[in-house]
């Protein structure tokens, strides 16, 4: 159970844009499917696509990971180390596979890179503040 929380919720989206682009033999970009139209007041017509859609989600699930690095533990360090692995997969295939060759994808690979350096960073600084070492400092 305990690896259940500690995997990354980043890997959703990578396993999202992987089920869209190789589920079918779609010829133009599925990224660019309209998912929703709204009038709005201005008159203006608000639109909604796939890509759009799937680079919101990522950013809801990097909120989520970003409050779970605030955790402490050795389940801190396993959920940093899944996350590195998980980035270091969408880079490989942004690199690799052309179909994730997309600003989609790269957009969704900066906001894993950025669940990684968050997870560190705010580790890193709850470690700070929970041991102070040092002269006169409580002493």
């Amino acid at each position: 159970m305990r690896f259940l929380t500690s995997l990354p919720l980043t890997v959703l989206p990578l396993l999202a844009y992987n089920l869209i682009v190789f589920s079918g033999g779609a010829t133009n970009d599925p990224f660019q499917a309209q998912i929703l139209s709204v009038s709005m007041v201005s008159g203006a017509r608000f639109t909604m696509v796939l890509g759009d859609l799937l680079i919101t989600g990522a950013l809801l699930v990097l909120f989520v990971e970003v409050l779970k690095a605030t955790r402490t533990g050795t389940v801190a360090l396993t959920d940093h180390i899944l996350s590195m692995l998980v980035f270091v997969v969408y880079l490989v295939e942004f690199l690799v596979v052309g179909a994730a060759a997309t600003s989609v994808f790269f957009i969704l690979t900066v906001v894993t890179l950025i669940d990684v350096i968050a997870g560190f960073s705010i580790t890193i600084s709850g470690a700070r503040r929970d041991f102070s070492v040092g002269p006169g400092e409580g002493h």
